[in-house]
Formats: structure tokens, C-alpha cells, sequence
């Protein structure tokens, strides 16, 4: 009766503890419950990720604007998105793994009656600014897309919105967003996220790097519709509202850059190496293209010794090893052995390279292009050689080789070949090199440099404007996704159709 008694003892003890069995079930080695700054972080860090990554299975771009060309595996060079699920990947990316996470901490943060005031705005303020800028990649990667509905777990079948009409709003919520952001000296109102702030944590009044980077992301989203009639108003008022007191609340200088840190371990080590270097990947399949490559060579481009390596061909026996050079794969052909080219860089392929999501040099070729647009008062030149100098300065170049460059004929702003939309286009397509996302949406919006697609025997191919939807949006969303596709020139799903703003 004793041992029975105990038993029964031990077990209400146990019981007492829990309000019901399942609360055995919790895992106490993983949390139960997620911050809002842990959320925030992820997002970013994820959005970092998908944009900056070159995986073959999420991010070809950087090979459809030719700054890299593999060496068997053509596909991808060649445009092909159907033999892997690259859309899918790069969709879901941003709508689950950003759009879902800055959603659930908005929602925390606003139920939150503990924080102060003016925190909790920039916390708002920086995952609007986050928001904009991913649902901007959605827009100008798809065209239509889910919006108002989407993200919504009692609607499974979200409806596709005009992508027009989405960009429009997309400005309204990032002035919102600007709207709310506090810097005022005194802690703790510029904290924001604080450590979660991976962009700007470290930095004296980070919520000031905040309002750089929120009114420099307005002035780049204002320009890529600057090719619509209807948006003419509408585009002055952004510009002139994000360059206001002479650009002050721009970013100014390299040390504003919205700039992502990655570490050496995986997985918190740049994505580019993770899928370029030794360390990570068996995989050498990516080279330097010969359109980037060529281009450089031809003005001795002083960014070249930062992004590749020498290549040195063998010498005949017995004869000294000659000069190195830098040699580009060609671009969508078979490049066999590897040996016979230059490679990425150390630097480049680097666990620790950090990401861009906007940089300074982004900004002066935009002010040159709102000079030339007469969006603004200036002079074009200032601004594209600003652009120049900033890009080269930022991958190490001395301020003597940079004055020589900028010098060139085939640089100078004054003789460089073309209009005003090749001059910049051209050299902001170099500044752009590995930020193949970015590259994309300026190449296709000033419509230089001039890209070849490769030549194929019976094959003709096209850059793409623009990425398929994924394949399980036909399958799951089938209704929604065909009336968006029915909107497309054609009525047909396919990479060559222009988006709204991308004018003939």
C-alpha cells in the first residue's frame, strides 16, 4: 500500500506541474515563441540571400546580363528556366521567407504597448522600407502578381494585381515609411531593431543611414518608370521629394551603403560562396564572361585585378611564362578546360564579402540620369564621373588610376560612345558587376550595354525581360495565374515580354 501511495504521490507531483499533456510535447530546445527582431533579421537576411545569390536553382542573373558564363552546363546562359524550378525558388523566397516574416513582425510590434513611441516607428519604418524593396524585386522579376491578397493563410488562391498599379502604391507606402522614422539624437530613439539592424548596427544614429537608404531606394524606384507618360508628374514629385536641401538625405559616400555582412560560416557566409568556393562547393562551373572581360580590357579597367584572376598561358618548353592576362569565358558556350581562363577572385568568392542592396555609386549615375531627364538641376557629368569614382574607390582603385580612367576618351562623359542612356547605362552596368538582380533591371531599362545572346546552330535566343511564373502557381492559383497571363503581350507566359515600364 506503501509503494502504491508513492506512485500515485509522484504522479499528481508530475501532472501538477502542466495543464495538460500536451504540454509534454514541447520541444525544449527550440523556442516557442519568435521575436520580432529575429523575424526582421531573418527577412533581411533572407532578401540578402535570393538577390545575391548566383545558385543555378534561384538566381541566374548575373548570367542573363553576360557578367558570368559557365563552363558545361548551359542552360542558364542559354535562358532556359524550365529544366530547374528557378522561378519558383526566387517566388517563394521572397514571398515566405521575407514577405511572411516582416508581415508577423509588423503584427508583433504594433500589439506591442511596451515599447516607446518613436522606436516602434522606425521599427515600422525599416520592414516598410524591407517591404518595398521586396515586393519591388517581385514586380520587376513577374510583372503581376499577388499583392493586397496575398500572404493571407485564409486565401489560398490570392488574385493577381496590375504590377502598374502595385508600383504606384509601393511609392505611397515607402514614403509612409520615411515618414516615421525618428533620429532624434538622444537614445534610445534612434535604435530601431538595434543588433538586428544588420545594415546599419554599429553606426552613430543608424536611423540616419535609414533615411539615406529609405530616400535613395525612392529615387531609384522613381526612375525605372520614368519611361511612362502617365507617370511624368508623378515620377518629378518623387525625385524632387527624395534629392530635396541638395541631396542631403541621400546616401553621400560609401560608408552609407546599405550593406550586408556576411561571416565565414556557412550558413551565414556569402551565398556567392557558397556556390563558387572550393570550401563550400565541388562545383567550378562559373566563369567571368568575355562581354564584361572585353569590355574592361579595352580601357584597362583598373576594377579588373579585384574581380579576376591572371590567366597565364602555358608557355613552349623551354620559354619564360608570359604576361597574365585577363581572358572571359565565352558567353553561352562550352568553356573546357576551365584552366584556359581567368576565374573569380578571392575576393569575389570570399565567405566574408558582403552584399549590396543599394550603394552610393547607384545613386550619382541616378542623379545623372535625372539631370539628363531634367528631373533635376545639375550637371550630368559631375554626377556620372561621382558614380564612376565612387564604384572604383569602393573595390580599392588609387585616386591617380582612377583620374586616368575617367580621362579615357571611351569613358570621359564628354566622348564616350552613344547617348546619355549608353554613357551611363554602359558604366553602370560595370559598377553593377555580381549584383546581378540590380544589373538586370538597369539593362533592361536603358537598354545598354548592347547584350548578343548566344549563337546556336538552329537555336534563337532572348534575353529575358522578365521570369516565367512558377510552375505550381499554373497548378495551384490556376484561374488567378492565367488572367494575369492573359494580360501579357501575346497572352503567353514567357521570358521575352517586356514589363510595363520597360520601354521599346
Amino acid at each position: 500500500m506503501k509503494k502504491v501511495s508513492i506512485i500515485l504521490l509522484s504522479i499528481a507531483l508530475l501532472t501538477s506541474c502542466v495543464d495538460s499533456l500536451d504540454d509534454y510535447n514541447i520541444d525544449q530546445k527550440k523556442a516557442g515563441v519568435v521575436t520580432a527582431e529575429t523575424l526582421y533579421s531573418a527577412a533581411l537576411k533572407n532578401l540578402t540571400d535570393i538577390v545575391t545569390t548566383p545558385s543555378v536553382n534561384s538566381n541566374n542573373l548575373r548570367l542573363y546580363v553576360q557578367h558570368w558564363t559557365t563552363t558545361t552546363y548551359l542552360d542558364e546562359p542559354r535562358y532556359i528556366m524550365t529544366s530547374r524550378t528557378i522561378p519558383q525558388a526566387f517566388w517563394d523566397a521572397l514571398y515566405r521567407d521575407v514577405l511572411a516574416d516582416l508581415k508577423e513582425a509588423r503584427r508583433i510590434i504594433e500589439a506591442d504597448q511596451f515599447i516607446l513611441p518613436n522606436v516602434k516607428n522606425n521599427q515600422l519604418a525599416q520592414i516598410g522600407i524591407l517591404e518595398v524593396y521586396s515586393w519591388s524585386v517581385l514586380v520587376n522579376s513577374f510583372g503581376d502578381i499577388p499583392y493586397s491578397e496575398a500572404l493571407d493563410i485564409n486565401n489560398s488562391l490570392p488574385e493577381y494585381e496590375d504590377a502598374h498599379t502595385i508600383y504606384l502604391d509601393l511609392l505611397d507606402r515607402l514614403d509612409v515609411a520615411l515618414g516615421l522614422l525618428n533620429t532624434t539624437p538622444a537614445a534610445p530613439y534612434t535604435i530601431g531593431f538595434g543588433g538586428g539592424d544588420l545594415l546599419y548596427n554599429g553606426k552613430t544614429n543608424p536611423i540616419s543611414f535609414w533615411v539615406k537608404f529609405g530616400n535613395s531606394l525612392k529615387l531609384k524606384l522613381a526612375m525605372v518608370i520614368a519611361d511612362i507618360p502617365a507617370d511624368a508628374a508623378r515620377v518629378s514629385k518623387a525625385v524632387t521629394e527624395a534629392t530635396r536641401d541638395n541631396g542631403e538625405f541621400l546616401m553621400k559616400a560609401n560608408a552609407d551603403n546599405a550593406r550586408f555582412p556576411y561571416i565565414n560560416d556557412a550558413p551565414n557566409n556569402n551565398p556567392v560562396a557558397t556556390n563558387t568556393n572550393s570550401l563550400f562547393t565541388s562545383r567550378q562551373d562559373f566563369l567571368p564572361s568575355n562581354t564584361i572581360i572585353d569590355q574592361m580590357n579595352s580601357t584597362s579597367d583598373p576594377r579588373r585585378s579585384a574581380w579576376f584572376t591572371l590567366w597565364v598561358a602555358t608557355p613552349p618548353e623551354g620559354q619564360p611564362a608570359p604576361p597574365g592576362v585577363y581572358k572571359g569565358g565565352t558567353y553561352g558556350q562550352t568553356n573546357t578546360p576551365v584552366t584556359q581562363f581567368s576565374r573569380l577572385s578571392a575576393r569575389i568568392i570570399a565567405p566574408t564579402a558582403e552584399a549590396l542592396l543599394v550603394d552610393y555609386s547607384e545613386v550619382e549615375f541616378l542623379l545623372a540620369e535625372a539631370v539628363e531627364r531634367n528631373l533635376i538641376a545639375g550637371d550630368a557629368a559631375v554626377h556620372y564621373n561621382n558614380a564612376i569614382t565612387a564604384s572604383l574607390s569602393y573595390w580599392g582603385v588609387a585616386g591617380g588610376d582612377i583620374t586616368a580612367f575617367l580621362a579615357q576618351p571611351a569613358v570621359a562623359y564628354a566622348t564616350a560612345p552613344g547617348d546619355w542612356k549608353d554613357k551611363i547605362g554602359t558604366q553602370k552596368w560595370l559598377a553593377l558587376f555580381n549584383r546581378g538582380y540590380d544589373a538586370w533591371v538597369e539593362w533592361r531599362r536603358l537598354d545598354a550595354p548592347a547584350l548578343v545572346p548566344p549563337t546556336v546552330t538552329n537555336q534563337t535566343y532572348i534575353i529575358p525581360k522578365r521570369l516565367i511564373y512558377p510552375v505550381i502557381e499554373q497548378q495551384v492559383n490556376g484561374a488567378n495565374r492565367n488572367a494575369a497571363v492573359d494580360k501579357l503581350e501575346g497572352g503567353q507566359d514567357v521570358a521575352a515580354v517586356r514589363l510595363f515600364w520597360d520601354a521599346e
